[in-house]
């Protein structure tokens, strides 16, 4: 544990502290009344209201739309299943940067909706919600999906022998052993957009700001630190608060109804309204989830002769120092750093928690290890300039900042991609390595890294997926130099202009086309059996 408590105190914990400090301490005083100053204003009142409306409302609607789709995928067997199962969780690793693109070439200015009908809805909280719902589509279908494919359809089907009807057998029989993970993925989808940046950031406008929103404003436009700290404590208390929520949802386990094997429970659609519910969902994912990332590409491709990916080599002189084709290259080379680091952080991390002689600290930091993916990027971003600026960590100038950064958000992900795997490794097999001589460094090389290799490798998949298209904190940190994708993006919608405009959509074009390539790989990674797991 000493390696993954000392990054995250480093690299996490001191950061937020010191830019917390920075706007709370004045004149070497602490002003704790400040918070009720802040709060006392109408408009942080409102940032508030509208941060806590958007995402209960994106989870209501994001449930509503999703829960049918993890029925189909956890019921249903029909051709091409492994396929849009994929196709469904390509937003999700999608940066959210991409994620507000693909929706302002639909329903913005000049998008699609705009062209064939004249409605636009960038200027209305509908896009956003919708963003949201194309972005925690997946989140739903897989968790709740996921245990659904595993409940012994016998239960239900005997309540219906013994006189109860459809509705009657699935609300008293299916939806009880479903509510933990469907709890599990509605506290998922409220922190997801009550944290929300990129989306909100591109589609909002002035008229719409969440916390995260705010922060980012209070501190690189109006530069008031104080109103940024406050906000950061407030988001960071209603952060650690859901997941501890979410902590308590997930140790829950149903037992009144047998799990199965899930490939035993799936089957043909049989039946009109069974056929129905099926084209229901495909209609429903091809146009909430296709269409745009399908505008976005037509996007694109608007000028002749692939004319903004030529523009992309050119160097301009305003936006960046360089061409900003050089912002691809410099996201690979911080991905794959970052990617180094979460793996090493996470596995140690995740190896530390499957002891069966951890204390109450080390299963404590398992809850910790979840703060990065809720705690505000702006702030953690920001704070990495204040805090790490000086010796013996003056990093502010090293390259290094933006993948330690990206890591923070990467180590969850492989924590929580390892840990299931590692637990059900037999500890009676380390004990016989070491009984026979073993170290403990040769047992786990031995015992239990063959085993969770495969789980390893789709760790640092999802890892590389994250850092890629991490944007909060690097929107900081990235010199102008060296761009990433996200940053350029977002940079390149800031200016008006056509070619700007689809130099932006031609970068999160192919921003998309490299995490929908991850992705390809963790999917096939998943689905092998070919070899040990």
């Amino acid at each position: 544990m000493a390696v993954p408590v000392a990054f995250f105190a480093v690299f996490f914990a001191y950061p937020v502290a010191a830019i917390v400090a920075r706007g709370l301490e004045i004149d070497g005083t602490w002003r704790f009344g400040r918070i009720w100053e802040v709060l006392a204003q109408p408009d942080v009142r409102h940032v508030l209201w509208f941060t806590t409306w958007q995402a209960l409302a994106s989870t209501a609607l994001t449930l509503l739309i999703a829960l049918p789709g993890a029925y189909v995928f956890a019921r249903f067997d029909f051709p091409g299943k492994q396929v849009l199962r994929a196709v469904v969780t390509v937003p999700f690793v999608l940066p959210t940067v991409v994620v507000g693109t693909a929706f302002l070439a639909l329903v913005g200015r000049g998008g699609l909706l705009d062209e064939l009908w004249g409605v636009r809805l960038d200027t209305t909280v509908w896009a956003i919600l919708l963003a949201h719902v194309f972005f925690n589509y997946a989140v739903v279908v897989r968790t709740v999906g996921g245990l659904w494919s595993q409940l012994d359809p016998r239960q239900e089907e005997a309540a219906r022998m013994l006189g109860a009807s459809r509705l009657r057998a699935w609300r008293q029989v299916t939806l009880p052993a479903l509510a933990p993970a469907v709890a599990a993925a509605a506290l998922m989808v409220f922190l997801f957009t009550f944290t929300s940046f990129g989306v909100v950031q591109i589609l909002g406008g002035p008229a719409f700001s969440t916390l995260e929103v705010e922060i980012y404003r209070q501190t690189s436009q109006i530069f008031d630190l104080s109103t940024a700290a406050v906000l950061t404590l407030i988001q960071f208390a209603a952060v650690a608060a859901i997941l501890a929520v979410h902590a308590w949802t997930v140790r829950r386990r149903e037992t009144a109804l047998k799990l199965v094997n899930a490939a035993t429970t799936a089957r043909r659609p049989r039946g009109t309204g069974q056929w129905a519910l099926l084209a229901g969902v495909l209609v429903t994912i091809a146009v909430l989830l296709v269409l745009p990332l399908a505008v976005l590409v037509e996007r694109s491709l608007g000028a002749p002769g692939f004319g903004y990916y030529r523009a992309l080599t050119r160097e301009d002189g305003g936006t960046f120092l360089v061409p900003p084709i050089e912002a691809i290259g410099n996201s690979l080379q911080y991905a794959v750093a970052a990617t180094a680091i979460a793996v090493v952080i996470g596995a140690l991390a995740a190896t530390a928690l499957t002891r069966r002689d951890a204390g109450r600290f080390v299963r404590g930091f398992d809850a910790l290890l979840m703060l990065p993916l809720g705690v505000s990027a702006v702030t953690v971003g920001f704070g990495f300039l204040i805090a790490l600026d000086e010796p013996p960590l003056d990093l502010r100038s090293s390259w290094i900042l933006v993948p330690l950064a990206q890591a923070l958000v990467g180590v969850p992900f492989v924590v929580r991609t390892m840990l299931p795997v590692l637990r059900a490794v037999d500890v009676r097999l380390r004990e016989a390595a070491s009984v026979l001589g073993a170290s403990p460094w040769r047992v786990w090389r031995e015992v239990d890294l063959p085993m969770v290799r495969r789980a390893l490798l789709v760790a640092a998949g999802f890892a590389f997926a994250v850092s890629l298209g991490e944007f909060g904190a690097t929107v900081f940190i990235a010199r102008p130099d060296n761009p990433t994708l996200p940053v350029a993006v977002a940079r390149l919608l800031g200016r008006p202009g056509d070619m700007n405009y689809g130099q932006a959509m031609a970068l999160s074009t192919i921003l998309m086309l490299v995490c929908a390539v991850a992705l390809v790989v963790l999917e096939r990674l998943r689905t092998d059996r070919s070899g040990e797991f």
